[in-house]
């Protein structure tokens, strides 16, 4: 039980939770993208034709899907969703496992396999699903391309703030730990973490570039696409790095005993 062996279970967790991800993205989010990159098609060809309409020119023989280099759609939706998952769940993995190390034996009686849901836990409260109700993903059509730098900008923002209040709550439950009780102390850091984040929504400018005509089917079926995504990533290396560190504290305890037996012989 040390950093590297947290470290290697959350790279495997990490690399299941990637293939894992792949799976359900494949299953619930390429077809809402698809959904949404028709939409902007179809929109364009309308707009384009009406602007040639008011030219009095054909648009005969034209058509997008004639043009060619670049990236296909199909290769988009494969590999690329399979190695940008897979890589993304392999770091993410990885900085799971340092944090679980890092936080194992650090608040009170709780052992490394709870102390690493704990962090899997709130990893995946303060980096996703706090951040997705406060800015929640668009797809492909939606969003101005002039506001992109300042959307990027509140997102990431926002994000940061969420993971640090976690961690400054985790540190005041830790201190507030040592002499009050485990349950005042996780009140005292969860209404830290509420407070920072709350004021961070209320004063953070809110994003609304979602245009009424944009199919209402589509935006949700996105969003919750992303989230379920995101929440299959998250459960399964919560599951498997657990279930890791769980298998190697056992074994480390049974060495224990049977050294103390020895020991006593």
């Amino acid at each position: 039980m040390n950093p590297r062996s947290f470290l290697i279970h959350g790279l495997i967790a990490g690399l299941l939770g990637g293939l894992v991800a792949f799976v359900v993205a494949l299953g619930v989010g390429e077809p809402a993208i698809n959904d949404a990159i028709a939409e902007e098609e179809s929109s364009a060809a309308a707009a384009h034709a009406a602007e040639h309409a008011e030219e009095g020119t054909s648009t005969e023989g034209h058509s997008h899907g004639d043009e060619e280099g670049g990236i296909s759609r199909g290769q988009q939706a494969g590999p690329g969703l399979a190695t940008a998952t897979v890589l993304f769940g392999v770091v993410l993995g990885g900085v799971a496992g340092i944090g679980a190390a890092f936080a194992a034996g650090r608040f009170g009686r709780l052992s490394p396999v709870a102390t690493t849901g704990l962090v899997v836990g709130l990893g995946f409260l303060s980096a996703v699903l706090v951040p997705w109700l406060k800015y929640p993903p668009n797809p492909p059509a939606v969003g101005s391309g002039d506001t992109i730098g300042e959307r990027t900008a509140l997102y990431f923002g926002f994000l940061a703030i969420s993971v640090l209040a976690v961690i400054g709550a985790l540190i005041i439950a830790r201190r507030v730990l040592e002499d009050r009780s485990a349950w005042t102390a996780s009140v005292t850091g969860g209404a830290f973490y509420l407070g920072l984040v709350g004021l961070a929504t209320v004063l953070m400018a809110p994003i609304d570039e979602v245009p009424d005509s944009f199919p209402a089917n589509t935006l949700v079926d996105f969003r919750v696409g992303s989230l379920l995504t995101q929440s299959a990533l998250w459960l399964t290396i919560g599951v498997v790095l657990t279930g890791l560190v769980h298998r190697a504290w056992t074994a480390r305890a049974a060495e224990a005993v049977r050294l103390e037996k020895a020991q006593a012989l």
